[in-house]
C-alpha cells in the first residue's frame, strides 16, 4: 500500500479564519468540517495501520497538527477530540483484521479527507 499523503499541509499552512473574516454561519461551517476531518482521521488512525500501512502515529500527528492550525476555544478543541476518538473506535468494532471492506474504506478516507482538507483551506483559510 502506497504511502498516504499528508491532509493537513495547505490547512496548516493557511491557519483559522480570521475573526473578522468569519461571521457565525462561516464559522460554524468551519468547525462542522473540522469535526468531520476529525473523525476521519480517527478512522485512518485505526484502520492503516490493521491494513498493513507502516504510518505508526501518523494519524495522530495530523490530529494535533488540526487542532494546533485550527485555533479553536479549549471546548471546541475537545469535540475535536471526541469526533478523533470516534472515528477510531467505530472501526476498532467493526474490524479485527484488514478486509476488502476495510481496505476500500480506506481508500474512502484518504480521498474524503484530502477533498475535506483542500475545502476547508480554500473556503475558510486567510
Amino acid at each position: 500500500m502506497k504511502r498516504a499523503p499528508y491532509l493537513l499541509l495547505t490547512l496548516a499552512l493557511l491557519g483559522p479564519p480570521a475573526a473578522a473574516q468569519a461571521p457565525a454561519p462561516t464559522r460554524a461551517a468551519y468547525e462542522a468540517d473540522l469535526i468531520q476531518l476529525s473523525e476521519i482521521l480517527g478512522a485512518l488512525h485505526y484502520l492503516r495501520p490493521l491494513c498493513g500501512a507502516s504510518e505508526q502515529g501518523q494519524w495522530r500527528v495530523e490530529m494535533q497538527a488540526l487542532i494546533d492550525a485550527a485555533s479553536l476555544p479549549a471546548d471546541k478543541r475537545s469535540m475535536l477530540v471526541t469526533s478523533f476518538n470516534r472515528g477510531y473506535t467505530s472501526y476498532e468494532q467493526t474490524y479485527r483484521t484488514c478486509t476488502a471492506a476495510a481496505r476500500v474504506a480506506v481508500q474512502r478516507f484518504l480521498e474524503e479527507g484530502s477533498r475535506l482538507s483542500r475545502d476547508i483551506a480554500l473556503r475558510h483559510g486567510n
